[in-house]
């Protein structure tokens, strides 16, 4: 198989998709991996690591496109792209379609098949989102932190407070993968940390393995209850494939001080707010009701070495099976991978985007 590998496009997309050591494995399979020039540069992989791993390196992007049997990326493709994208190609990416009618009805209009990193599901878990939900996470705190400084229009809080001042408050929502790893690091700093969810188990969990931190029935009276004293909320919720479920209201962020900090980790997915709305690393911030909201759509691109080797290391073994395989073989052998088929011959053949959308939903026909 041909297996393309384009730079990513989007404002301050750093990540790749493929290590040169995993180009450099596929190679020894017998596959061809085409790299676009400067595609791994801003992870830190300069294009002779690709060469010297036996990749096929092209000057143009669409080059890319033409050849490849199988488009492996890390976002979802932009305008741009979408008239390179053909019938019987594989795309395999994030693509966070329910957040998104123009990029489904493009992906439908192409003809091409793809394969969501993020509806994948082994073992009730999301084994191709949760590296990058652990960066967003932990990340969370960090910028969240950084924009409570006083000359970013933040309140001047600092979260960890010091001896004879308290700490800052943090309130987590969700108690996923994303909600967990941005607890850890509240709770790390010091600050005073609250996780919101609703799974009771999930509650016992969180309370045996974070010590400090408290967990919270999540409810709207709850969180209401809460919201006065908070310097800084992170919205973690996550529905797989769906829109995120939209927890806060304008009326609620009123409730909040002036200069206090949301997060929204679910951005990709729409965003748990109703005064959320993307953002890039170029323009992070905005602020709506006095609260500084930080909506970068990408959030993991920031720490693009860490992310993008946290990224190969969950998708490789999908990628080589995609590859040696086919998709229906490797879908007999890995039928989670049915689940991440979100487009496929004209159709939404995914419940969540098709719901998402209003759209029909065609169950994928592997031939």
């Amino acid at each position: 198989m041909i297996i393309g590998v384009p730079r990513e496009i989007k404002t301050k997309e750093f990540r790749v998709a493929l290590l040169p050591s995993a180009a450099y494995q596929l190679i020894r399979r017998g596959h061809t991996v085409v790299v676009e020039r400067g595609a791994g540069v801003g992870t830190g992989y300069p294009d002779a690591d690709y060469e010297n791993a036996g990749c096929q390196l092209v000057a143009e992007h669409k080059a890319v496109f033409d050849r490849a049997d199988m488009i492996v990326k890390v976002k979802e493709p932009l305008p741009a792209e979408f008239e390179l994208l053909r019938p019987g190609q594989i795309l395999f990416t994030y693509l966070h379609l329910a957040a998104s009618r123009p990029l489904t009805d493009a992906l439908v209009k192409s003809g091409v098949t793809a394969i969501a990193y993020e509806t994948i599901e082994v073992n009730r878990r999301l084994p191709l989102l949760e590296p990058m939900s652990e960066i967003a996470g932990r990340m969370s705190v960090l910028v969240g932190g950084y924009f409570l400084a006083k000359h970013f229009g933040g309140s001047g809080t600092l979260l960890g407070g010091v001896p004879g001042v308290l700490p800052g408050k943090v309130v987590v929502l969700g108690g996923g993968v994303s909600g967990v790893n941005a607890a850890r690091m509240a709770q790390g700093l010091g600050a005073d940390v609250t996780i919101l969810e609703v799974d009771i188990e999930r509650m016992r969990f969180l309370d045996i393995t974070l010590h400090t931190a408290h967990t919270l029935y999540s409810s709207e009276a709850h969180l209401m209850d809460l919201l006065p004293d908070v310097d800084l909320l992170i919205g973690a919720v996550l529905v797989p494939g769906a829109k995120a479920p939209k927890l806060i209201h304008r009326d609620m962020l009123r409730r909040m001080r002036p200069g206090s900090v949301l997060v929204d980790i679910a951005i990709d997915q729409g965003g748990c707010a109703d005064t959320s709305r993307p953002t890039t690393h170029d323009d992070p911030v905005y602020v709506e009701e006095g609260v500084t909201h930080y909506c970068v759509a990408n959030m993991p691109g920031a720490y693009a070495r860490t992310a993008t080797q946290a990224l190969t290391n969950a998708t490789y073994r999908f990628v080589e099976q995609l590859a040696d395989l086919g998709l229906t073989e490797a879908a007999q052998r890995q039928p989670a991978l049915l689940g991440g088929i979100n487009v496929m011959d004209g159709h939404v053949t995914h419940r969540a985007v098709a719901d998402a959308h209003g759209m029909p939903f065609v169950a994928p026909l592997l031939k």
